[in-house]
């Protein structure tokens, strides 16, 4: 007997096949809109999620882009209602703390590609800059990882009194810096390295290192050791 033979909505089937592959074949059995499906399926557990999964894609272009667009955004967008913008924005959250916890668990020098992914996945979508900083003790493991100032599309005050006087709190043994570019483009500025350039300077009188500075845009990252500005 077909779906609509045996009374039960068209979707019904569409759901339960989904899930099926997903067990039986993995994630990568699923194409975008239909990972979208997925993530609306709680919050409208009656109706046929692909129109609205796929208006999603259209209208923002990417996974990634629908994923980490702003709430009013999403809003936007026929269909999407507080609870199904509540379904997509939980996704980037559970990843940035799978990604802390594998980045941060130990030694972060030891675990660099994953702490570069943890970087990336918490701010290369920031529409503002971000000036965050990683505290570490002397066997290089986390001591405490905050944004210490959150500013414009193309600009953050740094304070390195602050910065300092912070990391003299926490105890902490050595730094790294991280900060985004909005604009997308990771090659540090002027002022990232004349503010760098006080930082170190400042920090070495207290016996505080400075291991990397990290620009992150939506493209890829830079390492100011690696470009041999540390």
């Amino acid at each position: 007997m077909s779906e609509q033979g045996s009374g039960k909505p068209h979707y019904h089937g569409h759901r339960e096949r989904l899930r099926e592959r997903l067990l039986t074949r993995g994630g990568d059995s699923l194409s975008d809109y239909e990972i979208l499906e997925f993530l609306l399926f709680s919050a409208k557990p009656r109706g046929d999620t692909k129109p609205l999964a796929k208006a999603l894609l259209a209208q923002f272009g990417t996974l990634s882009r629908v994923l980490t667009a702003e709430a009013e955004a999403l809003a936007r967008v026929p269909g999407m209602g507080r609870a199904s913008i509540a379904a997509l924005k939980i996704v980037p959250q559970a990843a940035e703390r799978l990604a802390r916890e594998e980045a941060m668990s130990g030694d972060v020098i030891s675990s660099w590609d994953k702490l570069l992914a943890y970087c990336r996945l918490t701010m290369a979508h920031q529409p503002v800059e971000q000036f965050r900083l990683l505290f570490l003790d002397k066997r290089n493991r986390l001591i405490a990882d905050e944004v210490q100032q959150q500013g414009t599309i193309d600009h953050t005050p740094v304070y390195t009194r602050e910065v300092v006087k912070r990391a003299l709190e926490l105890g902490a043994a050595a730094l790294i810096l991280v900060h985004n570019h909005p604009s997308g483009e990771a090659e540090p500025s002027a002022a990232d390295i004349a503010m760098t350039e006080q930082l170190v300077s400042a920090s070495e009188k207290l016996g505080i290192v400075i291991h990397d500075h990290l620009v992150i845009g939506r493209a890829g990252h830079a390492s100011f050791r690696a470009l041999g500005l540390l």
